[in-house]
């Protein structure tokens, strides 16, 4: 049943749309890079013909370094006082190097060996990692803390997430584009040449919310100067080693974490089976079809996600951002099993028939999840006497991109088991291609169907959120 509607957001909590802007357009690189490098990587294997099992180990041992990385980040952050603030300075030196970076790492000399390829690459994305992570949690935490309003967090995540959406609008035509014989030689020259474009856009597009938002400030336990206290800083690593302690003090964040996790990275690991599923099954080995009805399917789900993150912002301040979770993921696995009905070589393009349900499922998580995370540091802050936006997000981005590096090794490793191979001679087995459809269409769906018994647990409402503000005004006024 609907809920009354909802209160007026004081004008102070209001943000003002150029910093909004500026916020969704740090989203925006956030999410390119989060989408151009799982389009990219294909080429290791199709273009390179490197072992699935070894680019599946790529996107898997640099998140070992993330294990360290993020929480130092996300510690540093919140401790660091400088006069253009906590997290303004590390989100400008993250964008720039990330965007150098990234350009560089695709940059593979012709001629060399498996094994040189492997190394090479391995060591320039642990690089690029760490840069992604010094811009990906302060950005993160900025957005937790430019309003204390319920729902007017709501409002920055969806519209922040309506121009993030638009690098998975074009990611999927990444492919298409490497392999497209009238612009490049071959599919390694296609990649050299896009990185350089999208590493650009991350080095020039990932300054702006370092330039133009404001943080605001308050005056909380934890705040030591200008000076990182090292002896906690390394303490507190530790303490992330021994099973992120820290993250279960707040029982609605993990549970945040954990229906992210399942949600995000089961749509991962299932698409990464699409492009085969198409190139193999649906066209029986045609690449340039394949590589069109990819571009379809990728354009036609962002655009349809484009309309789905308004909706999930104006139904979660008429039902609840609980109730809209349930709903919408809900209605994504509606999506993984038309997709599975739409895998009809006869028939190719009735796969897009999905597109519009699967789209409610990553449209409405990072909408609700950056909004609910929000409310869920208030509520870690009236227990805790400390405001940890820059560890909440380095542990949440930490279970985002853990999860995607498992899906890349768990992609290599399933290819393996379903007997695919990328130098047959003729078509791939009939029981390859089955596994194949079932990977792809089988993960998505217990992964949601986990999370929303997850979530149906989730005990911070818009009452609760409101009571928990007053208390903390209460305690250590309002934040300015």
């Amino acid at each position: 049943m609907p809920r009354a509607v909802a209160a007026a957001t004081p004008a102070e909590d209001r943000i003002p749309f150029g910093q909004r802007l500026a916020y969704a357009v740090g989203m925006f690189v956030n999410n390119l890079q989060a989408a151009a490098l799982p389009a990219m990587v294909v080429i290791l294997n199709l273009g390179l013909g490197m072992d699935p099992v070894l680019v599946g180990l790529i996107g898997f041992l640099p998140r070992i370094i993330d294990a360290v990385t993020d929480p130092m980040m996300g510690y540093v952050s919140d401790h660091t006082r400088t006069r253009w603030g906590r997290r303004r300075p590390y989100i400008l030196a993250g964008a720039v190097s990330a965007g150098i970076v990234f350009a560089a790492m695709w940059q593979l000399p012709p001629g060399y060996s498996e094994s040189f390829y492997f190394r090479t690459f391995l060591t320039a994305s642990s690089l690029y990692f760490v840069a992604y992570t010094v811009y990906a949690t302060p950005f993160v935490a900025l957005g937790y803390e430019l309003t204390p309003d319920y729902h007017e967090r709501t409002r920055l995540q969806a519209f922040a997430n309506l121009l993030g959406q638009l690098p998975w609008l074009g990611a999927p035509w990444f492919y298409a584009l490497m392999a497209n014989p009238q612009l490049f030689s071959d599919k390694v020259s296609g990649a050299r040449a896009l990185a350089i474009a999208v590493g650009a856009a991350i080095g020039t597009l990932g300054v702006l919310p370092a330039l133009f938002c404001r943080e605001r400030a308050a005056g909380t336990a934890g705040a030591e100067g200008s000076d990182l206290a090292w002896r906690g800083f390394w303490e507190h690593t530790r303490e992330f080693f021994r099973g992120m302690a820290t993250t279960f003090r707040c029982r609605p964040f993990v549970k945040l974490c954990a229906a992210t996790f399942l949600v995000f990275n089961g749509f991962q690991l299932g698409a990464s089976f699409s492009l085969y599923v198409m190139i193999y099954y649906v066209f029986r080995g045609d690449d340039a079809a394949a590589g069109g009805l990819n571009g379809w399917f990728g354009m036609l789900t962002s655009l349809c996600t484009l309309a789905v993150i308004p909706l999930t912002g104006w139904l979660a301040t008429r039902i609840g951002k609980r109730e809209t979770f349930l709903a919408t993921i809900s209605l994504s696995m509606v999506g993984y099993l038309l997709k599975w009905v739409g895998y009809d070589p006869r028939h190719p393009y009735w796969l897009l028939a999905s597109c519009p349900f699967i789209a409610f499922g990553i449209g409405s998580l990072f909408t609700l999840m950056g909004s609910m995370i929000a409310d869920a540091c208030d509520d870690d802050e009236l227990s805790s006497g400390e405001r940890r936006e820059g560890l909440f997000a380095a542990i949440y981005w930490w279970m985002v991109k853990i999860g995607m590096a498992l899906a890349g090794l768990l992609t290599g490793l399933m290819l393996n088991y379903a007997g695919f191979r990328v130098d047959a001679d003729g078509p791939q087995p009939e029981s390859t291609l089955l596994l194949l459809r079932l990977f792809d269409v089988g993960v998505p769906l217990a992964t949601s169907a986990i999370a929303l018994a997850i979530i149906a647990r989730y005990e911070i409402t818009e009452a609760r959120a409101r009571e928990i503000r007053a208390a903390l005004e209460r305690r250590r006024g309002k934040l300015v």
